[in-house]
């Protein structure tokens, strides 16, 4: 699954900042893991070549959040639906990973993995949620910042990390860095 090296450096750096902002939103725990795993899993073979039963074990921590996030939740349906396409994706990938085989010379195989219908159909869904969410988040929706209403706490800080625009922000990261893995697939 893994590109060109830059590439997937590139991965690994917004994967992995996807993630912390996760963690410091405490409510996204299950999208920090995700994040993690796609950090993980973007690694170039040429740093780090994982032993094969590593990959199972990635589509095993990925299919049981797939499974937390199918519970009820007081999110909305549609985001609670996206995290489980999300960890769903996940799932798909590690195990195309695991089915792939042994990388040779240090460099993932230019065999395609995976089935290339199930691929296009997750590539179509990643793409729309991006161009859907990210052109949401371009679109001002509220007074010009100048003209903010927003209350300063004390000492001028405004906590971004609970913003909603932070959390909707890192979904699209971490969609668009999807998209990207699923491209090398």
């Amino acid at each position: 699954m893994h590109g060109p090296p830059m590439v997937a450096w590139l991965l690994v750096a917004l994967s992995a900042a996807a993630a912390v902002s996760c963690v410091l939103r405490r409510e996204a725990r299950s999208e920090a893991l995700l994040g993690v795993g796609m950090a993980v899993m973007a690694v170039p073979l040429s740093v780090f070549d994982p032993p094969r039963w590593s990959t199972a074990m990635l589509a095993v921590v990925f299919a049981a959040v797939a499974v937390h996030t199918l519970r009820p939740s007081p999110l909305p349906t549609s985001h609670q639906m996206h995290h489980s396409v999300c960890a769903g994706a996940m799932v798909y990938m590690a195990a195309a990973m695991a089915g792939a085989g042994p990388a040779s010379t240090g460099h993932a195989a230019h065999t395609s993995a995976g089935a290339p219908l199930l691929t296009g159909l997750l590539l179509v869904y990643f793409a729309g949620y991006v161009l859907h969410a990210g052109s949401r988040l371009a679109m001002p929706t509220g007074p010009h910042p100048a003209h903010s209403t927003v209350p300063v706490p004390p000492g001028g800080a405004i906590r971004l990390r609970h913003a909603p625009e932070v959390a909707a922000a890192c979904r699209v990261a971490m969609a668009l860095a999807m998209f990207a893995m699923l491209l090398t697939l």
